[in-house]
């Protein structure tokens, strides 16, 4: 039975020439768990937010969509606020008030349910999810992924018929991303629940979905069961960057069968050779000087807090892209503002090419040595257009190989969150600095932006540039870095070259390495266990 059906659905936004959405026709089933996935524009978001009338952008709609076979706008508002539950991408944007419980009954409260529902529903849903232990907590004292668990629990107090999901693990660390993952499934599995996921994390979402849709230029091209459109797409189609790790790298070595999880991409590999057991490489940067050192950094943001960085040493090699990885709430975003100079720390020193930040004077740091894109993307828009953004970028946005000209006439703020981040760092990187920190780049980007990213930070490299990643997207940065640190606990828990330091861990690590560890040490891309599998003689 339909609970939502779409019929020849279209959306153009104000002042652009392009419909984001085209002629969509589709049914969603009760019950049923689908995924969303489509490049970064393709209009996703945009369908997710048609689906719940309060958060429709303006612009010009055609076709109908039909919840429970009535016409989706004549919802009031308050069916609307309890039926359909939104989970966005910023675990920020949707937390109002100051402590768990109370954002917890916040959507009963204003629905009008009556005080010993409300009370029920709350001791419930903080049991289902765990969340007894930071019952009492204010909400700004979590973390990236407890604030994502509490948005889900809040939503999920008014017994909605279905989830709609933006990419909400967009921002968090890799253990953070599966609990919220295993929280959503369960739900659908234990409570019949419809979801509705926009992500790019194939490798958990096609083995639990019904279908997959997939996205291009605001059309649907494919709609099926995961396993249906994974063999599709393996025969003859560009869109492989969508399918799970283990699917794309047997349609690399021409097998015949397609393994979706991690579990089948070993069992198809169990009889490879393993006797060539790494992929050899030169040494790298053995002589290299220092580009960025902090030395024994201590900072908390007030005297009663306790300490953010404790004894936090780091240093960046002149020419290397270093990616700085660690759970949400850790700090990371705090040693890049300390590096960025933008936080003082109360102890420690901090040099850039060799020079103390306090050294800098009347803002050389900023003018072609430094510059940071930071986490929240939006705090370096100021203008009403993209167009009028990137004025005085033209160089960078000719470097960029994205087409940013359709997103002109649009504000920032009504883009995709991969958008933003493109548009973004063609501002950032419009100063050319010398030394660049990205702050969570990679958020919200589909495989083939992230893939471009790579591919702009790699010219950045060969131009001189070196690079501080700060990122939770373990996968993003066996792509692209050179060395790789896990913060713990204020300070670097471990160091080491990409290849060892995905190889010693079990969470912190790639799919590629999950599948190929019992056979090859440094398969930790897609490229590199398929090099390793032909080096070996392949799948028999």
């Amino acid at each position: 039975m339909a609970l939502i059906t779409v019929k020849n659905l279209s959306f153009t936004y104000p002042g652009t020439g392009q419909a984001a959405l085209s002629d969509l026709s589709l049914t969603i089933e009760r019950g049923a768990f689908i995924t969303l996935m489509g490049a970064t524009g393709s209009g996703k978001s945009t369908f997710l937010r048609l689906l719940k009338p309060r958060l429709r952008q303006n612009g010009i709609l055609s076709g109908k969509i039909l919840f429970d076979d009535a016409d989706i706008d004549s919802l009031s508002p308050k069916d609307s606020a309890a039926r359909i539950g939104y989970v966005a991408q910023n675990p920020e944007e949707q937390i109002v008030t100051d402590k768990v419980w109370h954002e917890l009954a916040f959507t009963l409260e204003n629905l009008g349910a009556k005080r010993s529902q409300i009370a029920r529903r709350i001791a419930e849903i903080s049991s289902f999810f765990g969340i007894d232990d930071w019952y009492e907590r204010n909400t700004a004292t979590l973390s990236g992924g407890q604030k994502q668990l509490l948005n889900l629990a809040s939503v999920m107090t008014a017994d909605p018929d279905i989830l709609l999901l933006d990419e909400p693990t967009a921002q968090l660390d890799p253990i953070a991303a599966a609990t919220f993952l295993e929280a959503v499934c369960r739900l659908h599995r234990e409570t019949g629940l419809t979801v509705v996921i926009c992500e790019h994390r194939a490798e958990e979402l096609f083995p639990i979905s019904d279908r997959v849709i997939i996205l291009e230029n605001g059309k649907i091209i494919y709609d099926n069961s995961p396993r249906q459109v994974a063999e599709a797409i393996a025969a003859s189609d560009p869109h492989l960057c969508f399918l799970p790790t283990p699917a794309r790298i047997a349609k690399a070595v021409k097998c015949r069968e397609i393994p979706l999880t991690i579990r089948e991409g070993q069992r198809l590999i169990a009889n490879v050779s393993d006797s060539i057991k790494q992929v050899s490489e030169a040494p790298r940067f053995q002589n290299a000087e220092i580009a960025l050192e902090l030395k024994n950094i201590f900072f908390r943001y007030d005297r009663q807090s306790p300490d953010i960085l404790s004894d936090f040493t780091l240093s960046v090699l002149c020419g290397e892209v270093f990616a700085l990885l660690g759970a949400n709430g850790a700090g990371k975003s705090t040693a890049a503002a300390v590096a960025a100079g933008l936080r003082t720390p109360y102890s420690g020193s901090v040099r850039l090419f060799g020079k103390r930040l306090k050294d800098f004077k009347n803002g050389s740091l900023y003018q072609n040595c430094l510059s940071l894109l930071p986490q929240d993307v939006e705090s370096v828009f100021i203008r009403e257009t993209v167009g009028e953004e990137l004025k005085g970028c033209e160089a960078a946005v000719e470097k960029l190989p994205y087409d940013l000209s359709s997103l002109y006439d649009r504000h920032p703020y009504d883009l995709s969150g991969g958008e933003r981040q493109l548009v973004a760092l063609c501002k950032v990187l419009s100063v050319k600095p010398r030394f660049l920190i990205m702050d969570e780049p990679s958020k919200g980007l589909d495989p083939n932006a992230k893939t471009l990213l790579c591919d702009i930070i790699s010219r950045l490299k060969s131009q001189g540039v070196t690079i501080l990643l700060i990122t939770h997207d373990v996968e993003f940065a066996a792509a692209c870095a050179d060395r790789c640190a896990l913060f713990s606990h204020g300070r670097i828990a471990a160091c080491d070259p990409v290849a060892d330091f995905l190889f010693d861990n079990r969470f912190y690590t790639t799919a590629a390495s999950r599948v190929t560890r019992s056979r090859f040490d440094d398969a930790y891309t897609v490229d590199r266990a398929v090099c390793l599998i032909e080096l070996n003689g392949g799948v028999s």
